[in-house]
């Protein structure tokens, strides 16, 4: 199952759920209000604000940091095409003969990291990643085998290996940025407070004898909406918000390398 129609069956349900909760607090309103009993409207007020108040601020916190966490991915890819762009570059300061073979790896390197990050399972991911590593050790040593050859000078290991340092760094940073999300328990107060909202405008609608279900229906789908779109940001390679297009500056950076 795409993440896509999870998202949608989840803003689907709480959509439904919502109007369900509202319906059941407009039920108890009403026999509350047949048996002669009325709220103190100060107290039901300052109730509503409390609730209403705080899901503003979680929505707003949770938004937030879904788009934050977006851009951040984002970058991390343009970050990570000019640590390998930087890196590469250095090669000409090694041996002519050790240069065509780093060359390759880099051409190896840079089109294993173009696929590493595509939502593919998560047993090709990590396999992915254990060809990562590999390759990494691969260049490494190659590159620190060149540098360190006696006819060179002690500065072309002090800039090829800081290089090379953060273009391996850059792997574990990506990977850890694809696994942060907010915890479960966000969502689920997320959602709580979406229901206790609805209960809450459906206890308070009692009075109303004009459009009932005008606005619980625009609060509910709001609240929808606003959840599938958080999903959505926060698995940017899975759902129709997608980080794809950041790729091209390491597709392109692959093009360049194989025209040199």
């Amino acid at each position: 199952m795409t993440l896509t129609l999870v998202a949608a069956l989840a803003a689907v349900g709480l959509l439904a759920a919502m109007l369900a909760i509202h319906e059941v607090g407009r039920r108890l309103g009403d026999s509350r209000l047949r048996r002669g009993l009325r709220d103190d409207g100060a107290a039901a007020n300052a109730v509503g604000a409390a609730v209403f108040g705080l899901l503003g601020l979680l929505l707003a916190f949770t938004f937030s940091g879904a788009a934050s966490r977006f851009e951040a991915r984002r970058h991390l890819i343009t970050t990570e095409a000019n640590a390998i762009g930087t890196a590469y570059l250095r090669i000409d300061l090694l041996p002519a003969d050790a240069q065509p073979g780093l060359r390759k790896l880099f051409r190896d390197y840079l089109k294993l990291r173009i696929v590493a990050h595509r939502d593919e399972g998560e047993a090709r991911a990590t396999a992915l990643l254990a060809d990562t590593a590999s390759l990494q050790k691969r260049i490494w040593d190659a590159a620190i085998a060149a540098s360190g050859r006696a006819e060179l000078p002690p500065s072309v290991r002090q800039l090829v290996v800081p290089a090379l340092n953060e273009m391996i760094d850059i792997t574990t940073t990506r990977a850890v940025a694809a696994q942060n999300h907010p915890p479960t328990v966000i969502f689920g107060l997320l959602v709580g407070l979406c229901l206790l909202s609805a209960l809450v405008v459906g206890h308070s609608s009692v009075t109303d004898s004009r459009g009932t279900w005008f606005y619980p229906a625009v609060l509910s789908a709001t609240m929808a909406l606003t959840l599938y779109v958080v999903i959505d940001l926060e698995y940017p390679r899975q759902g129709l918000i997608r980080v794809d297009d950041a790729d091209r500056t390491l597709s392109d950076m692959r093009t360049a390398i194989r025209a040199d």
